[in-house]
């Protein structure tokens, strides 16, 4: 026989906390107090629910956002592979741990058009410099014979946080 656990119930006060994470955490000294003070929730109040969210798998992680081209960064690649499905999992913990790599993650094949299934960005201040490490990470990570392309990034779009469910207001630059 088979247990399922049940999800964890969530009251109003949660729903809005993780509602208000989604816009990110306030720049201020003591952010968790910025966030939980509009919903009436004191600093400690905020952090012991955000330990149970985290604890019961609500909120599996906190990432920042780094708007790379405002801090010099114009150089941004994102390699993709086409790694064989059993073998998936080892190159991506293997990507995943190199210094250069910001961000790596599986998607499902789109075939015929896109067979690249590992995804790895890689940010630098010049193309050469980036192309000259993504060389060495791939040599490195025994990656050199799989299939795979260099793409580097031409715009930018808006980058946020999660919305799960409830839609946010647009912001003055996010509106049409």
């Amino acid at each position: 026989m088979t247990t399922v656990s049940a999800a964890p119930l969530l009251d109003d006060l949660d729903l809005a906390l993780v509602d208000a994470l989604g816009t990110g955490l306030p720049l201020t000294h003591r952010p968790y107090a910025g966030l939980g003070a509009p919903l009436g929730l004191s600093e400690a109040a905020v952090l012991s629910r955000l330990t149970r969210l985290h604890e019961t798998g609500v909120i599996r992680r906190f990432g920042a956002i780094v708007r790379h081209r405002e801090v010099g960064y114009h150089a941004n690649a994102m390699c993709v592979f086409d790694v064989p499905d059993d073998r998936v999992a080892d190159a991506g913990a293997r990507l995943a741990t190199r210094p250069e790599v910001t961000l790596c993650y599986r998607r499902r094949r789109q075939r015929p058009d896109w067979p690249y299934n590992l995804f790895a960005m890689v940010h630098g201040k010049q193309r050469d410099e980036v192309g000259a490490r993504v060389e060495r990470m791939v040599r490195e990570c025994g990656l050199d014979r799989l299939p795979r392309a260099v793409l580097f990034g031409v715009r930018r779009f808006k980058q946020g946080g999660g919305c799960y469910g409830r839609p946010r207001t647009a912001t003055p630059a996010e509106s049409p």
